[in-house]
């Protein structure tokens, strides 16, 4: 879903994986959600965005958490 999406290039952000054309990380993506902006305020505030890059960004992310090793956070963390 998010093969022509996503880039990385090592001239671009130090190669952090960028929405195609622009340098917005997919990173600065999901902090956003996780503080609790929706999709729309985020188009709003970087316009070049759509609605597909921020589901692409969002399935790129998954599909990397299916390849890292995840280690559990200490109880008193959660």
């Amino acid at each position: 879903m998010y093969k022509g999406i996503i880039q990385s290039d090592p001239l671009v952000m130090m190669g952090k994986p960028v929405i195609a054309g622009t340098r917005i990380t997919v990173e600065l993506i999901l902090e956003k959600l996780a503080a609790g902006e929706t999709i729309d305020q985020i188009i709003e505030a970087h316009p070049r965005l759509t609605k597909e890059a921020v589901k692409a960004a969002l399935s790129f992310a998954a599909d990397a958490l299916h390849a890292d090793v995840v280690y559990p956070l200490p109880k008193a963390v959660l």
